[in-house]
């Protein structure tokens, strides 16, 4: 297992705690949609999300893509600003083996969504919805994971910087344990939220994998959602 060698400075433990910060912060924008969800809207419409319209579950996916994008706007910002992070690349190229390994990923999420609801989510939700439902359904898909891209970017650079090493997917490890969390409080099931730790643990090793190329991360990460 790598290891730098040298324990990391005070410098680089308060770049570490600001990281985290921002993931946490990236984290607790996704959770914002429960606000509306299962407080302000319910009460709106007097019955449940469940329950809820196809132009009222429009109207939803909106409001919440709208926040998430306010929110990661502002997290990027100020990580450029103030921490020098950037969404450029380092520029290596992907070999053929990393983007094998990176669809196998894609593939073991697709592969668990089929055992949850017996067929691919995305041709369930053709099925189920009006044309119009199912589009804005995969908008909010792809905003979705801006944000959970985000806490594992940022928390993987925190980790590194507290414990100095390079090849655990931390950032992973971190968003699967918050949206599996969030997963078992929103669905009521711990294996759902287990299964959302093994998922963020599978994301977090395809941006290793990818080498840290933000753009492909992304990519891999919202086919995974939406197949």
């Amino acid at each position: 297992m790598k290891k730098l060698s040298k324990c990391p400075t005070s410098k680089e433990k308060n770049l570490g705690t600001e990281y985290f910060s921002l993931a946490l912060c990236a984290f607790g924008g996704l959770g914002l949609e429960m606000l509306y969800a299962y407080l302000i809207e319910p009460a709106v419409y007097g019955y449940g999300i469940a329950d809820f319209t196809p132009a009222q579950s429009i109207l939803h996916w909106i409001i919440t893509c709208i926040t998430w994008g306010i929110v990661a706007f502002f997290l990027l910002r100020y990580a450029k600003r103030e921490l020098g992070f950037t969404l450029n690349t380092p520029g290596k190229k992907t070999k053929l083996w990393q983007w094998l390994i990176s669809g196998l990923l894609i593939l073991i999420m697709t592969l668990i969504n089929i055992a949850d609801i017996g067929e691919l989510k995305i041709f369930h939700e053709f099925k189920k919805m009006i044309p119009l439902e199912f589009t804005f359904q995969h908008i909010y898909y792809l905003v979705e994971t801006i944000l959970f891209t985000l806490i594992i970017v940022f928390g993987q650079i925190a980790m590194e910087k507290w414990l100095k090493r390079t090849n655990i997917p931390f950032g992973g490890i971190l968003a699967g344990i918050t949206w599996g969390l969030a997963h078992w409080f929103t669905k009521g099931s711990l294996t759902i939220g287990l299964m959302g730790i093994l998922v963020g643990f599978l994301f977090g090793t395809a941006y290793l994998i990818l080498n840290r190329d933000l753009r492909k991360t992304y990519l891999v990460l919202a086919l995974a959602f939406i197949l």
